[in-house]
This record gives C-alpha cells, sequence and structure tokens, in this order.
C-alpha cells in the first residue's frame, strides 16, 4: 500500500446516511431569529421558501439521516470520489508530511456543490414544487443547481454576482447549458436588485445581494421555492459525505490525519471535509485524537478572523431571518477577487459556533499567494484547482513546510473542492503578473459592523 496513489472506495461503499453535527455539539447553537419579533422561528416561517423536509433536515438533531435511493442514484454518477496521496507534491516542498487530498472535482459540474443540489432539487421535486430561484458567485453553485434541476425537470432562475458573471462567461454558459438562465445581480428584476442598482448602477454585486433577489423571487411567487449552496445546516449536513467517504480511504491508507483543512466562504465544503472529523473527537472524548482543523478564507472578505460573532441577516435587503454567525455586516460588499465563491459577509452559523467552541482555526490569505500555490500543485499533480481551493492548497503546502522546518512527518488532509478549468482568465491574470491582492475597506467594513441588528 506504500506506493498507493489513488484510494478508491466502490460504489456500494458510498455513504448510505449523512451525519448531523448537531447530534454531538456539547452546546446546542444559537436559533435563528424572527427579526420582527426576535423569537426563535419556527417551521411556518421557512416554508415559503423550503420544502418541509429541508425544514426537518435544518432544525435536526438526529445524528444520522438517510440518503435516498433516488439521491445515491444520482450521486454515484461520480461519487465516491478520488482521495489521493499528493507524492509528488510531498517530493517538491521536501518535506516529510503525507499530503492527501479529497478531490471533488470529479462531479459534472466540477466541484462538491452537487453533494447538495441534487438531494435539494429532489425533495422540492418531490413536494411539487416547479421552480427553484437561488444565488450563486463564482458559478458552481449555479451550475449544481443547474445540472440537478435539469435530472427532476425544475426550472431554474440563477442570480449570479454581476463581478463573477462577467469574469465567468463560461461558468455562465454551463448552467445554461443545463437549462438554467442566468441573471447578473443586482438586477432590475427584483425591488431588492432595482434599490441596489438605484444607489450605484455599476455595483459589483455580492452573495448577501443575489440572496436577497432570489429570496425574493420565491416569497412572492407561490410556485417557487429557495435553494441556497451553502451556510444553512441541511446544506452542511448535505456535504458530510465528503468526509464520510475520506475516513474510510484513510482506514484504507492506514493513515489517519494530523491536520484537517478546508477553504471557507459560507462554509459547506468545509463542514463536508471537517464535521465527521470533530464528530468523531467530541463522541471519543479525551481519549481520541486531537485533530488541528483549519478554516482558510480570503483576507479581501474573512468573517471568521476578522468578522463580529453576531446575529445578522443572510442577505443584504434584510428579507432572510437572523442567525448567529461571524459576519462583516449585511452591506459589506467584498472587492472583486476571483475566487467568487468565498465572497461571502456571513459565515455558515454551525461553522461560526464550532470556532467559538475552540473546535477548529481560522487563517486568512491574501488571493497571489493562492494562485502561487495552486500553480504548485498544478505543475506537481495535474490539477488546476479553483480559486477558492487553492486557499485550502495554499494551507496545505505551509503547513507542510512547518512540517519541514520541524522535522515532523505529520499527514495533512485537505479539500480540494474543486477544479479551476472554468478560471483560466484568472490564472492568465496571475502568470502575467497582472494579479494584485485586495483588501477590505475599513471605513466600509466599520460602517457595515454598525448597522448590525440590536438583538438582546
Amino acid at each position: 500500500m506504500s506506493e498507493t496513489t489513488k484510494f478508491l472506495l466502490s460504489e456500494d461503499q458510498m455513504p448510505k446516511d449523512w451525519y448531523n453535527i448537531a447530534a454531538d455539539l456539547p452546546v446546542p447553537p444559537p436559533a435563528p431569529l424572527h427579526p420582527a419579533t426576535q423569537q426563535p422561528i419556527g417551521p411556518a416561517d421557512l416554508a415559503p421558501l423550503f420544502p418541509m423536509a429541508l425544514i426537518e433536515q435544518e432544525v435536526s438533531t438526529e445524528r444520522r439521516i438517510e440518503i435516498p435511493e433516488p439521491v445515491r442514484e444520482v450521486l454515484r454518477l461520480w461519487r465516491p470520489s478520488p482521495l489521493i496521496r499528493a507524492r509528488r507534491l510531498e517530493k517538491a516542498l521536501g518535506t516529510p508530511a503525507k499530503i492527501y487530498f479529497k478531490y471533488e472535482g470529479v462531479s459534472p459540474a466540477g466541484s462538491h456543490k452537487p453533494n447538495s443540489a441534487v438531494p435539494q432539487a429532489w425533495y422540492n421535486g418531490q413536494a411539487g414544487v416547479k421552480k427553484l430561484a437561488t444565488e450563486t458567485g463564482a458559478g458552481q453553485w449555479g451550475s449544481s443547481l443547474a445540472f440537478a434541476g435539469s435530472l427532476f425537470g425544475l426550472d431554474i432562475t440563477i442570480y449570479q454576482v454581476r463581478v463573477s458573471y462577467d469574469q465567468k462567461p463560461y461558468r455562465r454558459a454551463l448552467m445554461e447549458t443545463y437549462g438554467a438562465r442566468c441573471v447578473a445581480s443586482p438586477s432590475n428584476e427584483t425591488q431588492s436588485g432595482r434599490a441596489v442598482l438605484a444607489q450605484n448602477p455599476n455595483h459589483l454585486g455580492s452573495l448577501g445581494i443575489a440572496i436577497s433577489e432570489a429570496v425574493e423571487v420565491a416569497a412572492l411567487n407561490e410556485d417557487t421555492k429557495y435553494a441556497l449552496g451553502s451556510v444553512l445546516n441541511h446544506v452542511l449536513l448535505h456535504q458530510t459525505i465528503i468526509g464520510e467517504e475520506a475516513m474510510l480511504q484513510l482506514e484504507m491508507a492506514g493513515d489517519d490525519p494530523d491536520v484537517v483543512i478546508g477553504c471557507t466562504g459560507g462554509g459547506s465544503n468545509f463542514a463536508g471535509i471537517a464535521f465527521p472529523f470533530i464528530g468523531m473527537q467530541l463522541r471519543g472524548g479525551a481519549s481520541v485524537k486531537r485533530r488541528r482543523i483549519i478554516a482558510v478564507e480570503p483576507a479581501a472578505c474573512p468573517s471568521l478572523t476578522r468578522g463580529k460573532y453576531a446575529y445578522d441577516f443572510g442577505d443584504t435587503a434584510h428579507l432572510t431571518p437572523l442567525v448567529k454567525m461571524h459576519t462583516l455586516g449585511s452591506t459589506f460588499t467584498p472587492a472583486g477577487f476571483h475566487a467568487g465563491g468565498l465572497r461571502y459577509h456571513g459565515m455558515a452559523p454551525l461553522v461560526s459556533h464550532v470556532k467559538e467552541l475552540g473546535l477548529i482555526e481560522a487563517r486568512a490569505y491574501h488571493q497571489t499567494a493562492c494562485f502561487e500555490a495552486g500553480v504548485m500543485f498544478a505543475r506537481a499533480e495535474g490539477i488546476v484547482p479553483a480559486p477558492e481551493a487553492n486557499h485550502a492548497v495554499r494551507c496545505a503546502i505551509d503547513e507542510a513546510l512547518r512540517c519541514k522546518a520541524e522535522g515532523r512527518a505529520e499527514t495533512i488532509l485537505f479539500n480540494l473542492s474543486g477544479h479551476g478549468h472554468f478560471d483560466m482568465a484568472a490564472y492568465q491574470n496571475y502568470l502575467s503578473g497582472g494579479l494584485v491582492d485586495q483588501d477590505y475597506d475599513e471605513a466600509e467594513l466599520a460602517m457595515a459592523l454598525s448597522g448590525l441588528p440590536a438583538v438582546a
């Protein structure tokens, strides 16, 4: 086994259920609140947006939730995804560390996002829903929901953040190939979009604004529901199939990670790789190996490392419930850096909660350092990572170099959440020397945080 590069599970070894970390948390996370009453929301408050099956998953404290067989049938198109030992990268770095990556770029859409898009589309279809509205940044989620909608006969409308809509035309073409309609956000189609454009006709857009547009469409149309690609509990739940598979594959490799790494924007791929390992530690107590779990975010949108842990809206127009999370403020607009999937003002409440409990670390990087790592990885392992995944690659390389400096042969696992085949303009920009690091505006951040809702 010492020379094995890929660790592959058979289709019948694919997990049959999702892992719910809520069952093992020592302290339950703060409840979402109704913005008008500031009381915990109930299923009726979410019913205009989601089918009841997803609402039940959102509030569940059951440790295991069964994956329906029709969903597993679709997931088998690409799952189980491979676990790969990055031997050539290890050699290039001269590190005694062992580096493994879980490769989610093998899905039809090229990222981890279909892990949740497929069940969300299926549950909506089972509830008789005909149309879904959603937002997307770089387009991984939008293309994934478009793919899932095509399988289950749903009409999909996607509000894509304007800066990514312009930067990534081929991701938009992929959504349209799957049959979805893609709209640049902010748009003139919704009241929330028109309000933003009235103040700034050239607004770059943000995930918060795009969420407002999609939520507004779902709330005003009885035949339409809303689908979210990250942040919410049920989305993170669906992604845990990543970590569950990785555990089985690491057993095949005869290895056990000392460090687990994932990039973070809204928190879905990070939760997918990390939550099963965190849960194992929580259930095992002091006798279980303690791993370092690292969430890596962009320095230009640092919700975990710079944001405030507070109740805030998940969208810019304040159409969503209040959730307690690490936030930069719902009106905060990040700079237009290339990792569009990480340009969200807040972090998933569950990820924020485990950060507050001291169960994970957080780290922030600028984009040039991340693209440097992505190019190094591509030249060693042959896979060009998405700009978002480059943040995890950067951290894994830094951890491997730390091991080299300390003479420690640790095992590093990271989630390579997607490939960068639709992001080659960003790589051209980096290779030509045109890519620059961007920081958030301190004054804008202070203003956004000053507008956080007052919650008793």
